[in-house]
């Protein structure tokens, strides 16, 4: 299934769920463009490491937030993004451009902290923004529990269009 577009319209521009897809998109293009072993060190400075983490070094939690603005790969981005740019609109319409900077972020920093908490020990960074998208598709479904989702299903070769 692949959301197309949902059918409330946003009363006011969405400034900041454009520039936070911009702001993903040249994060990523920014690491595209890194040779294999610039790329694993800014991963791993970057990205969140549970091991890496620490109650008494506050330095420490900055992985937190800047983990959510790294992909581990074209499909990774365009999905989150996607997501955002369908369902963030309304919500930041709804919440207003402060709040709904700071109900990402902080969805992004929780589900980083959940991961890290499940597996403290872990060497391997943990990168994107899936946690912080599923905060938005939460928040959306809880605001707006009777909006239409025009959806594609393809059955095969069949594209079905739906409103779900």
């Amino acid at each position: 299934m692949l959301p197309l577009r949902d059918n409330i319209p946003s009363r006011s521009v969405p400034l900041v769920n454009w520039a936070l897809i911009a702001t993903n998109v040249v994060v990523f293009i920014y690491q595209t463009g890194l040779k294999p072993l610039a790329l694993h060190n800014f991963i791993n400075a970057y990205g969140v490491v549970p091991a890496h983490l620490s109650l008494t070094h506050p330095s420490t939690w900055i992985p937190l937030i800047t983990a959510i603005f790294l992909h581990g790969g074209w499909f990774h981005l365009i999905s989150n993004m996607w997501v955002l740019f369908i369902f963030g609109d309304n919500l930041e319409d709804r919440m207003g451009h402060l709040r709904y900077l700071e109900f990402y972020v902080l969805g992004g920093i929780f589900a980083n902290v959940l991961q890290s908490a499940m597996i403290p020990k872990s060497l391997i960074p943990a990168i994107g923004a899936s946690g912080a998208i599923a905060a938005v598709l939460g928040g959306y479904f809880l605001l707006f529990p009777r909006a239409r989702i025009v959806t594609l299903i393809p059955i095969i070769i069949y594209p079905w269009i739906v409103e779900i």
